[in-house]
């Protein structure tokens, strides 16, 4: 599908938009001539100052809105207010995100990265879908390449990952896209250079297998891409993407679709489940 997506115009919704990589995407959207951001975060001071400062610069075009992730009432509440605000969402970004295995708050990142990136993915198709007399639109969930790839001391995180890619590739047949007029979209992010990465032995499942994962990143530490570099490759995704694709953006190179490359993999795995050659499977 030759088609350029545009960002003049749209409106954006970003969570845990107020620092790292989220408050990049926040800027580099606004600088690319989007007609409006809201800002949700769970840091209530930071976005609020994050804002303001924006607003000096873009006219008054970012918001914030408080929002944990995790909490579906507080979901409910800030889409709404982000609707009352802006009228129309056309962009949503899924962009909150825990790396913690610790054993106080793997249930919690499981909620945040995974069961509320649903909730907004979920919302978002009923406001878009042009079957039901909305105006279409983008909604970009945030993977890794965690859930390409095992990570043997974060293997919650990993799960929670490949759960969205899975989600999102389930999702995002092309009959869907047909009928609603939403695009979905997949980023699979490799280590990038942000404070998720920080201090991360107490984060894992079990610090006694830690030590190599810590060893492997002090000895290779190109293995984490610059911010620039993952949101180029996401600004990338979002204007060349197509329907249902999933991109890679790792070790400071140019964005990839990758979807071709997961499509043949679970084929696969396909003829495997379900072999042409059992009567009960049969194509």
């Amino acid at each position: 599908m030759a088609q350029e997506w545009q960002v003049e115009g749209k409106n954006f919704l970003i969570t845990g938009g107020a620092s790292g990589l989220g408050a990049a995407y926040v800027e580099a959207f606004l600088k690319l001539g989007a007609e409006n951001v809201a800002i949700l975060d769970i840091n209530e001071k930071r976005g609020k100052e994050f804002a303001a400062k924006l607003s000096e610069t873009y006219e008054s075009k970012a918001i914030f809105i408080k929002c944990d992730v995790s909490n579906e009432e507080e979901i409910k509440n800030s889409f709404e207010q982000v609707l009352t605000a802006f009228k129309r969402i056309d962009v949503i970004i899924n962009n909150a995100g825990v790396m913690d295995d610790s054993i106080d708050v793997w249930r919690l990142s499981c909620d945040i990265n995974w069961q509320g990136l649903v909730s907004f993915t979920r919302k978002g198709i009923e406001h878009m879908r042009k079957d039901k007399d909305g105006s279409g639109g983008t909604i970009i969930n945030i993977s890794s390449t965690a859930a390409l790839t095992r990570v043997d001391i974060l293997p919650t995180y990993c799960g929670s990952k490949a759960a969205v890619l899975h989600f999102s590739r389930s999702l995002s047949s092309q009959e869907f896209y047909d009928n609603t007029g939403v695009r979905i979209l997949t980023l699979c992010l490799g280590p990038t250079a942000t404070p998720l990465l920080d201090n991360i032995e107490p984060k894992t499942i079990d610090q006694k297998f830690s030590k190599s994962f810590l060893a492997y990143t002090t000895a290779y530490p190109y293995s984490n891409q610059s911010i620039e570099s993952a949101v180029t490759a996401f600004v990338k995704m979002f204007r060349e993407g197509n329907p249902g694709s999933v991109w890679l953006a790792a070790r400071d190179r140019t964005g990839q679709d990758i979807t071709s490359v997961l499509d043949e993999a679970e084929n696969v795995v396909k003829n495997i489940v379900f072999p042409s050659d059992v009567p009960a499977y049969a194509k």
